[in-house]
């Protein structure tokens, strides 16, 4: 496989919101990214039932602390890695009041709860690879 798929995930997150932050940066960086980049496929059962979009590429879901993801987006920046990230400040209010307050934190403030990146599989492996995998 030319690229890699993987999720870095704060573990000291409560898992309802983790699952809320994972599930926010999929939605976008997939739209983004697209449909065959990301190589998904419709899944036939023997019944003829359909399971579309699904990707045929390992999607690896990793764990660490908003430090080391805070690190790792600057790391996969200056590597030219696609990412998404989400923070602390995208779940408070709407969304008109997460834009605002997202607006108005330095990054240096920031609680990362994740980050998902898409890359050189050689690339991504060798800047997610300290991490533990989530269980």
């Amino acid at each position: 496989m030319k690229n890699k798929l993987v999720a870095v995930m704060n573990e000291k997150i409560e898992s309802g919101v983790i699952m809320n932050a994972l599930a926010h940066m999929c939605i976008g960086f997939g739209s983004e990214i697209g449909k065959e980049p990301l190589r998904l496929t419709n899944y036939v059962d023997a019944d003829n039932g359909q399971h579309p979009y699904i990707s045929e590429m390992p999607f690896m879901i990793l764990k660490t602390n908003s430090n080391k993801i805070k690190s790792l987006r600057k790391l996969a920046m200056e590597a030219k890695i696609q990412f998404v990230d989400f923070t602390h400040t995208m779940t408070v209010g709407t969304y008109i009041e997460q834009i605002e307050l997202t607006k108005n934190t330095k990054e240096e403030d920031l609680i990362y709860y994740g980050i998902v990146l898409f890359g050189d599989w050689e690339k991504v492996t060798e800047l997610t690879r300290k991490f533990s995998l989530w269980k």
